[in-house]
């Protein structure tokens, strides 16, 4: 694994050690990037199942100001710091340790505004509608915000939701990943 492109390209990133994490791949991670980038202008990340903090290191490699990891897994957070020193992009980020919900409503209390979200959960857990949902109620997410929804390929999540969209649907062997936008005008969903 390591950063694809951007100001940390070609640094290697740690994986987390054991079985519990399932890191996205350098080809899904271009494929993301390529589907919602390749390169941002600023904004805040949120990646809220960080596991090697992989997804949001690479937001920041390619232009967002800040990122916040979040994991439950203390080998996760370790592996997280190690991969934000092993870039220099520690500066931009801040990393907490707690479960996902738990989380939000923590982040919802500071008035936090999102561009991007990355939320890959482990693949049993089937609730990624379910937080994308809490984040609108929160009102964590600017309007234009992307929801990228890493999940098991067998598994189908929503075309169409609350105030969320699908813009982008793709599959790489057992790992799927959805694109989606969030309006705050329901009737301006295509953009």
């Amino acid at each position: 694994m390591r950063v694809v492109a951007g100001s940390a390209k070609g640094r290697p990133l740690k994986a987390v050690p054991g079985m519990g994490t399932r890191p996205t791949t350098d080809k899904v991670k271009e494929a993301i990037f390529s589907m919602i980038g390749p390169f941002f202008d600023g904004g805040t990340a949120l990646d809220l199942f960080a596991g090697t903090g992989g997804l949001a290191i690479e937001a920041l490699s390619r232009g967002m100001d800040r990122a916040i990891f979040i994991d439950m897994d203390p080998k996760s957070i370790e592996t997280v710091r190690a991969n934000l020193k092993a870039t220099r992009l520690e500066e931009r980020a801040e990393i907490y340790r707690n479960e996902a919900e738990r989380a939000l409503k923590v982040l919802a209390k500071r008035d936090i505004s999102l561009d991007v979200v990355f939320l890959d959960p482990p693949y049993r857990m089937k609730t990624g509608d379910k937080l994308m949902e809490m984040m609108h109620e929160r009102d964590m997410l600017k309007s234009g915000a992307t929801i990228v929804l890493e999940h098991e390929s067998g598994y189908e999540y929503p075309e169409e939701f609350g105030f969320f969209s699908c813009i982008r649907h793709a599959v790489y062997g057992e790992t799927a990943v959805s694109i989606y936008k969030y309006n705050e005008n329901k009737a301006d969903l295509s953009g």
